[in-house]
Parts: C-alpha cells; structure tokens; sequence
C-alpha cells in the first residue's frame, strides 16, 4: 500500500482526465452543433436568443390627444373708426371695457394624431354704448357713441415639435408648434356724432353711420412652452394674417406671453400678458376703416385630453 498522497493522486487521475477531455471536446461538439444548424437552415445558437417584438409606440408621438382652454381677456382699448371719411376716436381703460360689455365668448382648442393637428380659437365680443371724440380740443369738439361687435375667429394646422403638450412634466421638458390657416375677422361698429364749431364757429354737425364688414386673412403663427417645475411653464404666442389681401391695408397680430400652473394632473391655470391688433382700410376717397389696439391681462383655463 503506497503513501497517502500517492493514493489520492491516483484516485484524483481519472476525474482531472474527464475534465481534460470535457475542455476538448466542449467547443469541439458545440461547433458541429453549430455547423450542422446552419446546414439544416436553422442556427443552432439563435435558438437560445431571446425572441424580440416590435416595441409599441410611445403616447409621446401617437395618438390622439387634445386640449381645450376657457380664457377671458380684459384689455385697455384704443381704436379708431372711419364711416366713409368721418372719423371719431375711443379710448377705454379695463374697467371701462368691463362696464360696457354686453356680451362675449373666448375658446382655444386643439385636436392632433401623432404630431399633425388642428388649431380652433374663437373671440366674439359685443360693446355697448362707448364714448368718443372726434376731433382734438380746438376750434372743433364733439362728442360720439360707438356701439361695436367684434368677432376673430382662427382655424390652422399645425405641427408639433417636441413633447406632447400636458399639465404636468419634467424642467427641461417642452414644444414648439409652428401653425398656418385662415382667420375670419368680424367687425360692425355703429358710430353716432356730433360736432359743434368754437368761437366763430358756430358749425353744428351730426353724423351717423355703419361700418359693417366681415372678411379672410391668410394667418401664420408660432406657439411654445417650456417647463419651468413640474407643475409651472413658462409659453409665448405669436401670429400674423392679414398681408394686405383683403384692402389697402389689412393687418392683424396676435403676441402673448404667460407662465401655466398645474392644479390637477390634466389642468392649467393660465395667466398671461396679450396685446392684439387689427388693421383695415378700403383706400377708398371717402375711407371705411378701423384700427384697434388691445392691451391687456389673460386669464385661461385649460384641460388636457
């Protein structure tokens, strides 16, 4: 009988053999596993890849989605008022603008699938009676009534690039949605007026009349938002139509910039500063026209879909 260690080399011998012969013979048979898969058509080690899917689209870019918003607009008013060469001029501070207000609508909405939608905006307004002069302090005064019912009303395409718009996201996170349409501009002021002569002047006029027009415009318009805190944005607005298409001189402008707060997961409380303008003359001799400044505070409402 040997020494222990020479037992125990011996008894080992045999199993450090198969392993050698494992180590071999492994790779040996795997490839002729390998190779007769591919002769077959179907690779043997494809088998043990796990199979792939094609991954669903991400609600960021598909889908539909949309958004409504409620907004009130209380403005500072300047504007003047043409009725065939006979001019009188208003000037409301918001206060006023509330007090003769008869009647008003104001809603944005827009519907997309993917990154292409539709862009809604409706202002409707009715004043009453506004008061208005007619020529500077001088030889002339007078004093004038104008009655007017305004109406802008918006439909565009539009196309987003960046995240889908939502109450709620990440600092950082934002879009910017170029867009391009028609705008319907509605106007009919009734003007009532009379002048007195100063001095010498003893000239006593009264004037009354309607200018009543509504009208296209081409419209192209960029909008933006950037998150700012989860729940706060910052957004900015701008847009142009008119071009001179529809007169001798036809022009409106929209510029608004605000911050939304989220009160909800798919709300926003909108506050913003806007000024609106809108330009139009028929260049006739005796002239129909108006132009009218808006400067003023928005407030919206705004729900997510």
């Amino acid at each position: 009988m040997g020494p222990p260690e020479a037992q125990i080399g011996a008894s080992a011998a045999p199993w450090l053999l198969a392993c050698i012969s494992c180590a071999v013979a492994g790779p040996t048979a795997l490839l002729g596993s390998a190779l007769a898969g591919l002769l077959a058509g179907t690779p043997a080690l494809a088998q043990e890849a796990p199979a792939t899917t094609p991954s669903a689209p991400t609600p960021e870019t598909s889908g539909w989605t949309g958004n409504v918003e409620l907004y009130g607009f209380l403005p500072k008013l300047d504007s003047t008022v043409t009725v065939r060469g006979f001019s009188v001029e208003t000037d409301l501070t918001p206060g006023q603008v509330l007090n003769t207000l008869q009647s008003a609508f104001s809603a944005r909405a827009s519907l997309e699938k993917d990154r292409l939608g539709l862009l809604l905006d409706v202002a409707y307004n009715q004043l009453g009676s506004e008061p208005a002069r007619t020529t500077p302090r001088g030889l002339l005064t007078g004093r004038a009534d104008i009655t007017a019912i305004t109406g802008v009303y918006d439909l565009a395409l539009r196309w987003r690039l960046g995240e889908r718009e939502r109450a709620v996201g990440r600092p950082g996170q934002g879009w910017l949605i170029p867009y391009a349409g028609l705008r319907v501009v509605q106007a009919r002021l009734d003007v009532a007026a009379e002048v007195k002569g100063n001095g010498r002047l003893q000239l006593n006029l009264q004037r009354q009349g309607t200018l009543d027009r509504t009208w296209a415009q081409p419209l192209v318009g960029l909008q933006g938002s950037v998150f700012v805190a989860p729940r706060l944005r910052l957004f900015a607005r701008g847009d142009l139509g008119g071009f001179g298409l529809a007169g001798a001189e036809d022009l409106s402008a929209n510029a608004q910039a605000g911050v939304g707060y989220a009160i909800g997961n798919s709300t926003d409380l909108n506050l913003s500063w806007r000024y609106q303008g809108l330009r139009w003359n028929n260049g006739a001799e005796r002239s129909n026209d108006f132009s009218t400044d808006l400067n003023g505070v928005e407030l919206g409402l705004k729900f997510y879909f």
